[in-house]
């Protein structure tokens, strides 16, 4: 029975179309954009005014990684902090850096890692993480040597599904890896988390990408040749599938050269003893992603539909494990205003509890039957169906799509599925509500300005100084021109007393 090897050696939305508004609203034909995006920005000031800095979790070549506790909400979160200096003489290393930002911006999935904001001092970046507790999924194969097929296809599932979430938004991550794989709980049934976009890449769909990036036992043979796709990330998917079931890396070596080597022939063996007691089926779909010639090889999304992945996960998402609770909430969800869903939406992407979050994320990944990430009308049609029958769902997933999906997309994406599904009275909470009212009150004077929401949800110059000032007055009720506490928290009170 052979072992995984020690830590692996380094080689090196959309516009949105404006729905329909009653005559009573505004006639301003501006629609605020709303997403988790927005609040995903570089902040102001000293990272320790808003943190407690804590141990330190990890290190590497340019920077280290630290526990740190958010005073407003005593969350906390993984601290990535880089050293400035160490990527600016190295103009690869600095792109890498500022890739990993936009890309971490723009994931919207439960299965990656989700980035709150990020700091720049004189010497540092600090990008501020989830914190994941459980460990790599590395350190839990050591552990458990070698995976049942159903604990095996748990993880491969969560791991193809974000991987073809980031294929389907044109990204590459090209160094996935078991190091690079976080788990919520130390346990064969939990969460898992990608982590490590520093080599990412947004492609042109079906340009070929020629940088050499990835890790020795995981690299793809045509990144080693300097011609490859976004294929080359299902290679390190086999690579990982293999290592789950066998304990063992399929191309291995006493040196990266002699690894390298058996890389680029694309020679394994599944004859060994461990072997003998794999399905057919596991054995079938290593293979198909471990096709020499990418073209050949199996899509992500495919792969979630190959019968080893559907056979050994049924269990774990059966329609009756979604909580009524979540269905009925998203049922409900409703805003009157387009502010209260901003701040709906940050509070769900910002404050909302770890605890929360992941009793959400385990019923967004049931509802979501292709593991593509996000929910499509089908998907949400087939779990109120049995609540209510067919025509009743038709109708009410119909008001779902039309209250919930604020860009558009066609799509429940996964922040949306958050704000719009999570308990109002525990995600309006005291606390979440002075917290939320303080980052929107950016000067600290106790009133939000039309310029303050400018600041907060007109990133990227998007949206007229009107636009706010129409936000302003929907509230303002003592017609000052600003926004203040208790104003701010009757609109929001709203959206409890009305469910």
């Amino acid at each position: 029975m052979g072992c995984i090897p020690s830590k692996s050696r380094s080689v090196s939305k959309t516009n949105h179309k404006a729905k329909d508004t009653p005559p009573s609203q505004s006639t301003n034909k501006e629609e605020l954009k709303i997403g988790q995006e927005l609040f995903i920005g570089k902040r102001k000031g000293n990272i320790k005014d808003k943190y407690i800095i804590g141990n330190k979790l990890g290190s590497g070549a340019f920077g280290f990684v630290r526990v740190g506790t958010h005073k407003a909400s005593g969350h906390k979160r993984a601290i990535k902090t880089i050293q400035k200096e160490s990527i600016t003489k190295d103009m690869k290393e600095h792109s890498n850096f500022f890739n990993e930002v936009d890309i971490l911006i723009k994931a919207d999935h439960p299965n990656i890692v989700k980035l709150y904001e990020w700091y720049e001092d004189d010497k540092y970046y600090h990008l501020v993480t989830e914190f994941v507790s459980g460990g790599e999924l590395f350190d839990f194969i050591i552990k458990s040597r070698m995976l049942s097929e159903p604990i095996a296809a748990h993880f491969m599932k969560q791991i193809l599904s974000a991987v073809a979430y980031c294929h389907s938004n044109n990204i590459v991550h090209r160094d996935l890896k078991p190091e690079n794989l976080l788990l919520e709980k130390d346990s064969a049934d939990s969460l898992l988390k990608i982590i490590d976009f520093g080599t990412s890449k947004i492609y042109d769909n079906g340009g070929k990408m020629t940088q050499k990036y990835g890790t020795a036992y995981y690299i793809a043979p045509e990144v080693l040749r300097r011609d490859y796709t976004e294929k080359c990330d299902i290679w390190s998917c086999g690579v990982i599938l293999y290592i789950l079931l066998s304990g063992k890396p399929p191309f291995y070596g006493r040196t990266d050269r002699e690894i390298l080597e058996r890389v680029q022939r694309g020679q394994y063996s599944m004859e060994d003893n461990e072997w003998g007691r794999i399905s057919i089926q596991a054995k079938n779909l290593i293979k198909k992603m471990l096709q020499m010639n990418p073209s050949s090889r199996i899509s992500a999304q495919d792969a979630l539909k190959d019968e080893w992945i559907t056979n050994n996960t049924l269990n774990s998402f059966r329609e009756s494990d979604v909580q009524v609770e979540t269905l009925t909430n998203l049922k409900a969800f409703r805003t009157e205003q387009k502010l209260q869903h901003a701040v709906l939406a940050f509070v769900s992407s910002q404050l909302i509890s770890k605890d929360e979050a992941k009793r959400l994320a385990e019923n967004f990944k049931r509802l979501d039957k292709n593991g593509d990430g996000k929910l499509s009308k089908e998907e949400l049609l087939e779990a109120y169906k049995n609540q209510m029958g067919y025509d009743a769902a038709v109708e009410e997933v119909e008001k779902i799509m039309q209250q919930v999906d604020a860009n558009n997309s066609g799509f429940i994406d996964y922040s949306e599925f958050l704000m719009a599904s999570a308990q109002k009275d525990i995600l309006l909470s005291k606390a979440n509500l002075d917290n939320a009212f303080k980052a929107f009150d950016s000067d600290g004077s106790g009133k939000i300005s039309a310029l303050e929401l400018k600041e907060i949800l007109g990133s990227g110059g998007h949206g007229s100084e009107p636009m706010f000032n129409n936000l302003i007055k929907e509230v303002d009720q003592n017609g000052d021109g600003e926004i203040d506490l208790n104003e701010f928290k009757e609109m929001m009170m709203k959206l409890i007393t009305q469910q």
